[in-house]
C-alpha cells in the first residue's frame, strides 16, 4: 500500500507541475500580446511559474519511482557491456 500512494502523489505532483507550466506558457505567450498589458509582476511570476511546474514536475517523476527506470535504462543503454554493440571483428 504504501508503494501505492507513492505512486499516486507523485503522479498527482506530475499533474500539478504540467498544470503550473502551462498556466506560466500561457501568461508568457499572452503578455506577448500588443493588446494585453499585464502587470510586470504577473509577467515575471508566469516565467517562474514554468520553473516551479518543471520542479513540481521532477519532484513528482522521483517521488513516483519514474525516474529511476528511466535512469536504469539509460545506464544499460550507455554503460553496459552486454547492451552495446560490438564490432564483429576482433584487434589483435
Amino acid at each position: 500500500m504504501k508503494h501505492q500512494h507513492c505512486r499516486t502523489t507523485g503522479n498527482a505532483l506530475m499533474i500539478v507541475g504540467m498544470i503550473v507550466m502551462l498556466a506560466g506558457l500561457g501568461f508568457s505567450v499572452i503578455n506577448q500580446l500588443p493588446t494585453i498589458q499585464l502587470p510586470s509582476l504577473l509577467a515575471q511570476g508566469a516565467i517562474l511559474g514554468i520553473f516551479i511546474g518543471a520542479l513540481l514536475w521532477l519532484a513528482g517523476a522521483r517521488v513516483s519511482g519514474r525516474e529511476k527506470i528511466e535512469d536504469r535504462y539509460f545506464w544499460h543503454r550507455h554503460y553496459d557491456k552486454r547492451c552495446r554493440r560490438a564490432s564483429h571483428h576482433s584487434q589483435h
